[in-house]
């Protein structure tokens, strides 16, 4: 009797283990974490696989932790970042419970996977957000496999913390030890502090970065003329980064080991880029990389020495322990090579890759110089640029083209590159790489090659034409000059074919994501060109898309940049004649909601106290629309006080243009109506004013302001204008002039952030010292 009661219990727990595994394997907290073990090994053996409920539930809140140089704001998803590595096999179904405990809507978005329009996870479009302190359920069946990646789609959360690897086994495959691996970085700074700073010009990333390119850098590099060309042309600095980062990581550490390799092991790294700005290189110190799949989708083993990962992106790559008792590092550089992070992989010894040099940063000033017309436009001179094959970059890669050098690094053209000179290269870009500049094979999309056909069906094909434009003098990035909530849906028919044909316009690369579909890149390879479903496109190049229209409801089409998305620089592919969607009751609200995005206006504020006075001046801004105010407050001899506010709306592609309507209203206590004469020979009283205006902003060339106003008296005013001309590494200078026979001129040397120390003098309030505060 006592051993049948054994035997029961015995298959009753063994059959409780079936059913949890095979059924509805449920994954809390602690379940999660056993699973998000690092390394994957499968059997040698192929076995059958039957596919089965996957269950997971994520639990997203609030927490604090310390990546950077102080304890900050985090979101955690069942406690910790980056969030649980989902793992399933092709064939199962995913059931995920994702409890929002956060004081604030979010959502999760699936990167690259194909499933119900309803689980796509972007708010307000394919779904409501998630609403605090409630469960939502995303239900959908794996039918696909490779390594992918999920993130909050909600607000800037995607840089806090809520990102993480999503991996998709193949059924019945044995594969090498496997290692999921995620890159990210952290800043201290808050979100949407960043998403402010950024479209209000602030130099305080580049002072972090080192990449100022003041005139008294450029003076002592021998690169005055190209610093003078370059604001001629309405440049500001160039960069390849938008933001200063504090850290970098790859699965939440910046530096880790795996150990359990030994000599002549070969191991697949399964790469998602979850930054939410920043480009990886990618460099191994024990040789050769071996690609073998993109975006999730397998492709001819390719051997390089090192690749760019795009915003966004996945790669497949496998590398081979060289020595056994050595530990090899595979290294993870930022874009602009700041900062890095790395893994080891074997024990002993660290054989370190070659760390990246810094960039040259005025021979890439000069490089957008050639490239940049006098309206703003790119000048392609005749070429045909796609696929990365010619990295525009490559002038300031000293591994390429030579370390910086007092005697080399001048005005004079260098010899040392092809193209160097962008005007005088007379070759078809088509029959051109950046590779055969050097032994230094480096990945682009025109090596990838699907192992098996990947033509479309025969049917209709749609052709669409995407001009990717912006500036990064108000940072606004668009496509075909219209963001988000400026553009009707693009609707497409199920069953046929539509091709993109992308051009970026713009001076920064965009990675632009087709939401839910895959698509061909047109590189060379005829029917086997490679499926993706991100693109890196970079200045000046123009690449062709085209995918089979397969699905219904709406799918968004954006660049992957967190900060370039959020202010509307994507668009809404909608299939004609779609059933609702369940999870948008009401779609015009949701719409309203979705279009807010890029119509969030961002506030600037900067006071200077000093000895004879206060001035500033706070500006509300969002991709069109300005309103700014300016004072000053007279100490001593000059009493009284001036306010000058304007409401403008920015027009044309650069935004170089600003029709506005104002206000101008001021008290000064001199004499009893006393006069001041303009250059026009009009008066005004010096004692009291308050007047509307009409008037109209225009950026010159060397980055100066002219602005001329009609004043309801019948005054007219016209004023030239320059802030922040970068002197040096911190110092700035700013001057200003108009025919009310006013004029001022000033320096501010930036301490930190927020605090600078200044002094100006002004003709009507005299010279003064001492702080500027910032926000």
């Amino acid at each position: 009797m006592r051993n049948s009661i054994l035997l029961g219990l015995y298959l009753l727990l063994i059959n409780g283990r079936v059913f949890a595994q095979h059924e509805h394997l449920k994954m809390s907290m602690p379940v999660a974490k056993e699973m998000d073990k690092s390394i994957h090994y499968n059997n040698d053996k192929t076995v059958k696989y039957f596919p089965k409920v996957v269950r997971y539930d994520l639990y997203v809140r609030d927490t604090t932790v310390i990546l950077g140089k102080k304890p900050k704001r985090a979101i955690a998803v069942n406690g910790q970042i980056p969030m649980p590595t989902l793992t399933f096999t092709e064939g199962d179904t995913a059931e995920i419970y994702v409890h929002n405990e956060l004081n604030e809507e979010t959502s999760l978005h699936w990167h690259g996977l194909f499933l119900p329009n309803q689980y796509d996870g972007v708010p307000n479009l394919t779904q409501m957000p998630i609403k605090p302190h409630t469960t939502h359920l995303y239900r959908f069946k794996i039918i696909q496999h490779g390594t992918h990646w999920y993130h909050s789609h909600t607000g800037l959360q995607e840089q806090i913390g809520m990102y993480g690897s999503m991996i998709l086994n193949k059924q019945d495959e044995p594969i090498i030890p496997t290692i999921p691996l995620i890159l990210s970085e952290w800043t201290d700074l808050k979100p949407n502090n960043v998403h402010r700073m950024l479209h209000n010009a602030t130099d305080w990333f580049a002072i972090q970065k080192g990449t100022t390119q003041s005139y008294s850098e450029a003076i002592k590099q021998g690169y005055f003329k190209t610093k003078v060309k370059n604001e001629w042309k309405r440049m500001t600095a160039m960069d390849v980064s938008d933001v200063y980062y504090n850290q970098f990581l790859i699965n939440g550490k910046n530096e880790s080991q795996f150990s359990q390799f030994k000599a002549g092991d070969k191991v697949r790294l399964r790469i998602s880029n979850g930054g939410a700005s920043t480009y990886f290189w990618l460099n191994y110190a024990g040789g050769k990389i071996t690609v073998v799949a993109s975006d999730g989708n397998d492709v001819e083993p390719v051997e390089v020495d090192r690749l760019i990962v795009a915003v966004s992106e996945t790669y497949d790559v496998i590398v081979t322990i060289p020595v056994d008792r050595k530990a090899f590092e595979f290294l993870a550089t930022s874009e602009d090579r700041t900062k890095s992070a790395s893994i080891f992989l074997g024990t002993g010894d660290k054989v370190k890759a070659k760390a990246m040099p810094k960039l040259k940063y005025f021979e890439g000033m000069k490089m957008m110089n050639g490239m940049m017309k006098m309206n703003g436009d790119l000048d392609d001179m005749g070429m045909s640029m796609s696929l990365n094959q010619m990295d525009m970059n490559t002038v300031m890669y000293p591994e390429i083209t030579g370390e910086i050098s007092d005697k080399s690094n001048t005005e004079k053209d260098t010899e040392s590159m092809k193209g160097h000179d962008m005007k005088e290269m007379k070759m078809d870009e088509s029959q051109y790489n950046s590779n055969e500049m050097s032994d230094i094979v480096t990945l682009n999309y025109s090596l990838l090659k699907s192992p098996s056909k990947t033509t479309l069906p025969s049917a209709r094909y749609k052709e669409l034409n995407f001009e990717l434009s912006g500036n990064m003098n108000r940072y606004v990035w668009s496509m075909n000059n219209k963001v988000v909530s400026e553009s009707d849906k693009i609707l497409i028919k199920k069953g046929e074919n539509v091709r993109m044909i992308i051009h970026n316009g713009s001076m920064m690369r965009h990675p632009m994501h087709l939401h839910g579909h895959d698509f061909r890149v047109l590189n060379g390879q005829g029917d086997y060109s490679p499926m993706k479903n991100i693109i890196d496109i970079m200045p000046m190049e123009t690449d062709t898309l085209e995918f089979a229209a397969t699905e219904s409801g709406d799918w968004f089409f954006h660049c992957h940049i967190l900060y370039h998305m959020m202010v509307g620089m994507g668009r809404v592919f909608s299939y004609e004649n779609s059933p609702a969607n369940p999870e948008i009751p009401n779609p015009k609200l949701a719409q309203r909601k979705l279009f807010a995005d890029d119509r969030q206006l961002h506030i600037m504020a900067e006071n200077a106290t000093e000895t004879n006075g206060n001035d500033g001046e706070v500006m509300l801004s969002n991709t069109r629309w300005s309103i700014g105010t300016e004072w000053r407050l007279g100490y001593h001899d000059y009493h009284g006080y001036e306010t000058e506010t304007h409401i403008g709306r920015y027009i044309g592609k650069m935004q170089w243009l600003m029709p506005f309507i104002g206000f101008d209203w001021r008290y000064r206590k001199f004499g009893m109506d006393e006069q001041e004469k303009n250059l026009f020979g009009q008066t005004n009283t010096k004692d009291k004013r308050a007047v509307l205006s009409v008037g109209v902003n225009y950026t010159l060339p060397m980055l100066i302001t002219a602005q001329a106003e009609v004043f309801t008296d019948g005054n007219v005013r016209f004023q030239l204008e320059r802030k922040d001309i970068p002197i040096s590494k911190r110092l700035r200078m700013s001057w200003m002039i108009n025919t009310d026979k006013e004029y001022m001129a000033g320096f501010k040397y930036i301490v930190s952030r927020n605090l600078g120390i200044s002094t100006h003098y002004d003709s009507d309030m005299g010279f003064g010292a001492g702080i500027t505060l910032g926000y």
